[in-house]
């Protein structure tokens, strides 16, 4: 069994919370203004980047 560092629980307990304010923010888009979910969408779509290039990063490591 690989050994897991305090690093990488921090890291995966940052993921839990980014999920967690995702489905926060998912509660409010049915009451927002077709403007309002516009730049929603833009900021997340900065994030996904963001997180896609975290992916990559460690995918990389991998190899």
């Amino acid at each position: 069994m690989a050994v897991v560092t305090g690093e990488l629980i921090r890291a995966m307990n940052y993921v839990e919370d980014i999920t967690a304010t995702l489905r926060r923010i998912c509660i409010y888009i049915p009451g927002m203004s077709a403007e309002e979910r516009k730049r929603l969408a833009d900021s997340l779509r900065e994030a996904g980047t963001a997180i896609n290039s975290a992916i990559a990063d460690l995918e990389k490591a991998e190899k």
